[in-house]
């Protein structure tokens, strides 16, 4: 069993570095992560010592420098440098994505596990949470989670984002257990007296790792899309360098020619949805055990 997961995950990589754009879209994934690790310890290291970050002082003598060789990508209208604060977006954008995750999946996969496993009247009741969840308005039903929240910073964007986006994966984990279920290796199982939570979760879910795996993959620029849309509507995280943050300040002086904050910002958001959509999708495909090269 184990040499055939071995096989099963060497086949699915030897088949990802075929594809050029999967690779580079890997290796853009890698880059931002590598910043966001970066961003972390610097937004550490000034919280330890107690400390203003240079990305948060103002200096109004150099509000709206173009890129220059001093700020290669400017600075905003408080004079504050817009790479290193684009960084900590990068920064926030991941806690926004893997927190949100660590919420989403494993209530859909637990949730899912349960309803194809036992289906019955157990199956019935997922079906009628997970269709009640998807029947409310995404964007709105996280904004609401988000404003009772008492602190509505942070925190609100991980429960908001996490405690509404598992609906879809609660699907596909249901149906994938629907179908494992009915294959010799679980009926051997059962035929062994093994428990039902046993066989779920150390026989069955192993199997299906890969709907999760490329699920996270998918929904991580999910998340982080939306705590743009957030932050740029002033529900989110406040008094940090979130992107939609940044957006939304620099869009009221774009039309003076001040273009950079907008035009950076956006560039980095549009390559890390795109990168973390088409490696997604490459996954799925090198993942996928139907295909045979």
């Amino acid at each position: 069993m184990k040499s055939k997961s071995q096989s099963l995950w060497g086949d699915a990589w030897r088949r990802l570095k075929k594809n050029r754009l999967a690779m580079f879209c890997l290796g853009l994934v890698i880059f931002f992560t590598l910043l966001a690790v970066y961003g972390e310890i610097i937004y550490r290291y000034h919280e330890i010592r107690d400390i203003t970050p240079s990305y948060q002082l103002t200096n109004l003598d150099a509000a709206y420098e173009a890129p220059s060789s001093s700020h290669w990508m400017g600075t905003d209208g408080l004079g504050r440098d817009v790479m290193a604060r684009l960084v900590q977006g990068v920064r926030i954008a991941y806690k926004v994505g893997i927190i949100t995750s660590m919420i989403a999946i494993p209530i859909g996969v637990i949730l899912g596990c349960l309803a194809g496993f036992f289906g019955g009247k157990v199956d019935d009741f997922i079906v009628w949470l997970y269709s009640t969840f998807a029947s409310m308005p995404g964007l709105l039903f996280i904004l609401a989670i988000a404003m009772v929240v008492p602190d509505r910073g942070l925190l609100g964007v991980y429960l908001g984002i996490g405690l509404t986006t598992w609906v879809g994966l609660c699907r596909l984990v249901r149906g994938e257990v629907m179908k494992h279920k009915e294959q010799t290796y679980v009926q051997a199982a059962k035929a062994l007296g093994l428990g039902s939570g046993r066989i779920m979760f150390k026989h069955i879910l192993p199997n299906i790792s890969h709907v999760i795996i490329v699920t996270f993959s998918l929904r991580f620029p999910a998340a982080v899309g939306t705590e743009v849309i957030m932050s740029f509507l002033g529900i989110g995280v406040q008094g940090e360098p979130s992107w939609g943050l940044m957006i939304d300040s620099a869009r009221m002086r774009l039309w003076q020619g001040m273009w950079w904050e907008m035009t950076f910002v956006t560039i980095a958001l549009f390559l890390l949805v795109l990168a973390f959509n088409l490696l997604g999708d490459a996954l799925r495909d090198a993942l996928d055990p139907r295909l045979n090269d």
